[in-house]
């Protein structure tokens, strides 16, 4: 859902140029696409990226959220440009449901008292079979809910930040009973703002290229979803056409390239910067408040962190004097 928008300034914004995400080509969501893969057991992330890349038939493809070999769920995996929006879901909040077995025998009220205890701010290590350095960090548990639980399977719901290890969880819930504990089996259902109900599996993904390949492209449109849906609940700033190829090149965001931005931005936010159109362009760290940017006339608004959109998608206006 779209955040509610201050306008600045009244503009249009020019058809011949960009083009809005649902009107985007086959063509064009195969390079600025993403595709949620429901990853079974077995394959590691980075194989089933690969495999996807080579269905598609393109040059670059990356997940967003490493899934160890044993885990399912909901895998987001980036074609093309989008490739270099996958740090945003690594970095964004997830969903697991998992199994959770104790080594020994605890009554229900210690086991709900265990779980409370271990939400908020965690510290953690990495187990030993992960894929990053094993180094003490913070994580944080935003929510862990036990639904269900019979003899010593417990059935868990944890909502957390990204690089949360369930893994380390369920051992660290059972030192902390006396018991022992660990993970049996774990489900991703949730990663950034895709859900499992976007997720699809592989057959599907072969099935939908054998249709575009006979000529149905409908199905492979349903399940290639735009880039811009990684970025749809952060707060946005609307920039104008002749601001547009400058944010390409990566000048930060002057105030009179500003068209609308999310009320409430407050300054070193990080902003997602879009045309008009609802392309977006770029992701930064506001240098204003959105009620300064409202108000100044000129000055930096925003400076960028990563450019999505190619250079030359608008016309080259950034030399007149406003765009100084």
């Amino acid at each position: 859902m779209t955040p509610p928008l201050l306008r600045r300034v009244r503009t249009t914004t020019d058809s011949r140029f960009g083009k809005k995400p649902e009107d985007r080509t086959i063509e064009d969501l195969l390079k600025n696409g993403i595709v949620v893969i429901d990853k079974p057991m077995g394959p590691t992330s980075h194989q089933l990226a690969a495999w996807v890349r080579d269905m598609l038939g393109v040059e670059k493809t990356g997940h967003g959220g490493t899934l160890d070999p044993r885990t399912t769920g909901v895998l987001p995996v980036g074609i093309g440009n989008s490739v270099r929006a996958m740090d945003f879901i690594h970095e964004a909040g997830k969903r697991y449901v998992g199994v959770m077995r104790l080594h020994g025998e605890v009554d229900d009220v210690s086991l709900q008292k265990a779980a409370q205890e271990f939400t908020g701010e965690l510290f953690q290590t990495p187990p030993v079979r992960s894929a990053v350095k094993r180094v003490l960090r913070i994580r944080n548990v935003y929510v862990l809910n036990i639904l269900e639980r019979s003899d010593r399977d417990v059935l868990i719901d944890v909502t957390c930040q990204g690089g949360t290890y369930i893994r380390s969880l369920c051992v660290d819930i059972g030192d902390a009973l006396g018991i022992g504990a660990h993970l049996q089996d774990l489900r991703r259902i949730e990663a950034g703002p895709f859900k499992e109900s976007d997720a699809i599996s592989m057959h599907t993904l072969k099935d939908a290229i054998e249709f575009h390949r006979s000529g149905d492209p409908k199905e492979l449109r349903r399940i290639l979803f735009p880039m811009e849906r990684v970025f749809n609940d952060w707060k946005r700033i609307i920039a104008k056409d002749s601001a547009v190829d400058a944010l390409c090149h990566g000048a930060p965001l002057a105030v009179p390239g500003i068209v609308e931005l999310t009320r409430g931005i407050a300054q070193n936010d990080r902003v997602a910067i879009y045309t008009s159109k609802e392309e977006v362009i770029a992701v930064g760290r506001s240098s204003m408040t959105a009620d300064e940017m409202i108000a100044s006339k000129d000055g930096v608004a925003a400076k960028l962190e990563r450019v999505f959109m190619e250079p030359g998608t608008y016309p080259r206006s950034w030399l007149s004097k406003s765009m100084k």
